[in-house]
């Protein structure tokens, strides 16, 4: 299952540009419907280079990536929350989404006119910060109101949820009301437990992509400092790129788009910094599996057990579990095979408690 990524901003900001670098769509970047309800989708593979010497060493049928879905939407989430029709079914996407970028713009083009007027990059991420309060709290005054009149008719055993959840939700609104985040609160484990069928936009990790020009390049890591100072929190960051540059360089093949990078000093691509942020906010690592000829890469939380991570790669694996035969990357790699590796005691048998480490490399033994 791949990571679902929402890519929201204000209208001429390059969302889809930046949607288009990130997986080498085509997506019209020309044209804009201010109420579009047709949002691009695109998948796009997580760049893992330990992957492919995995491959080489092992030499399997079959080689599989990690996946990043995401979901360009063109309507401002202010508008998705107003319609409750069709518009109503793209909020409902959005909400599922495991992370949000948003794209603020602070390139300079004369053929596209902000819709402000003027380039106002604070401005603009305040803008974006109220969307999705504003969606947030639309949803917690429709659910306040419904919970006013099943009050009404509630027996005595019910009661009791109903007012604890009315407390929670009065108490995240005024936090909410006060601009603060969901994100930022510090919830108890019942508290998080109890809203996260919500899925509030303002819960979710959030990565500010400023786009800029490439006059603007030399300028780029210390104005990503600067913002960084102010806006990056435990789940909120701030990234700068270029993204008209980066969409063109994705249309190129590898080793011209590392060439042109390097004559604008990049070291790093646009696209690979998002997904290393994006990373990060999540808290995701990677393992990997070696089962029927294939060697698969797996994206799970840090401090998932065994027994969790069998279960990502399919549910009677962790019905089944008996053990897991574990050895790490670099073990792997230094020892040039399983056998090996099994032969210098550095393939090790661990069972269901064992939390995975970044780069473990797994075959789950199981039985149904």
């Amino acid at each position: 299952m791949s990571v679902n990524i929402g890519i929201i901003g204000l209208p001429k900001s390059g969302k889809t540009t930046i949607f288009n670098s990130l997986t080498r769509g085509k997506a019209d970047t020309e044209s804009y419907a201010p109420k579009s309800l047709a949002p691009h989708i695109g998948i796009a593979k997580v760049p893992e280079p330990r992957l492919q010497t995995l491959a080489d060493m092992l030499r399997p049928k079959r080689v599989v990536s990690a996946e990043i879905k995401y979901i360009d939407v063109g309507a401002s989430v202010k508008d998705l929350v107003a319609d409750e029709t069709i518009s109503g079914q793209l909020l409902t996407q959005l909400s599922t989404v495991d992370a949000l970028i948003t794209v603020v713009r602070a390139f300079t083009d004369e053929k596209i006119p902000h819709i402000k007027g003027s380039l106002d990059v604070a401005r603009d991420i305040a803008t974006m910060d109220l969307e999705l309060t504003f969606s947030d709290l639309t949803i917690i005054e429709r659910r306040l109101k419904r919970i006013e009149i099943s009050l009404k008719g509630a027996k005595q055993s019910e009661r009791q949820g109903f007012l604890r959840e009315q407390e929670i939700l009065m108490k995240i609104k005024a936090d909410l009301e006060n601009d603060v985040p969901i994100r930022e609160l510090r919830l108890t484990a019942d508290e998080a437990r109890m809203i996260t069928n919500y899925q509030f936009l303002t819960a979710k990790p959030l990565l500010i992509a400023v786009n800029i020009g490439e006059e603007q390049l030399p300028q780029a890591a210390a104005l990503e400092a600067e913002l960084g100072a102010r806006y990056s929190r435990p789940h909120s960051r701030v990234i700068t790129l270029c993204g008209k540059l980066e969409m063109e360089l994705g249309e190129l093949d590898n080793s011209a788009a590392e060439e042109f990078r390097a004559d604008f000093g990049l070291r790093e691509s646009g696209p690979d910094r998002i997904t290393k942020s994006i990373y990060e906010l999540l808290g995701l690592i990677s393992f990997f599996s070696i089962a029927s000829g294939e060697v698969k890469v797996w994206s799970i939380q840090n401090g998932t057990s065994a027994l969790k991570a069998a279960g990502k790669i399919h549910s009677d694996m962790e019905r089944g579990f008996i053990r897991a035969e574990v050895t790490s990357y670099q073990d792997l790699v230094k020892c040039g095979s399983i056998a090996e590796a099994r032969k210098k005691g550095l393939l090790r048998l661990e069972g269901k408690n064992y939390i995975v480490q970044d780069g473990d490399v797994i075959t789950f033994l199981f039985n149904i």
